[in-house]
C-alpha cells in the first residue's frame, strides 16, 4: 500500500511575514519560490498548509493571490524627519 502524498508549491515569498508563518514555511521544507514538495497526507501537514494557504498552492485546489498583505509585520514610519524640525 502506497502512502498518500500532497503536492504543494510555494507561490509567494515569506519575507516580511510574521515569525510563526516563516517557521511554518520552513518546517514544510520550502527553501525557494516556486519550489514543489511532495508532503505526506496527514492532519498535521494539512493544518500547516491551511495556516499558510495564502503563500502555498496545493495541487487540486485553486490558489488565489491575496488581495492585501495581512500576514506582514507592519512597522511604523520613521519619525526622524519630524524630529529634526524640517
Amino acid at each position: 500500500m502506497a502512502d498518500k502524498t500532497i503536492k504543494a508549491t510555494l507561490m509567494k515569498s515569506a519575507i516580511g511575514a510574521r515569525p510563526e508563518i516563516k517557521a511554518t514555511v520552513q518546517s514544510l521544507g520550502f527553501r525557494r519560490m516556486n519550489q514543489t514538495r511532495e508532503l505526506p497526507d496527514n492532519p498535521a501537514v494539512r493544518g500547516m498548509l491551511r495556516s499558510v494557504q495564502f503563500l502555498v498552492a496545493v495541487e487540486g485546489e485553486p490558489w488565489e493571490r491575496p488581495k492585501r498583505s495581512r500576514y506582514k509585520i507592519w512597522r511604523a514610519r520613521s519619525t526622524k524627519k519630524h524630529k529634526r524640525g524640517n
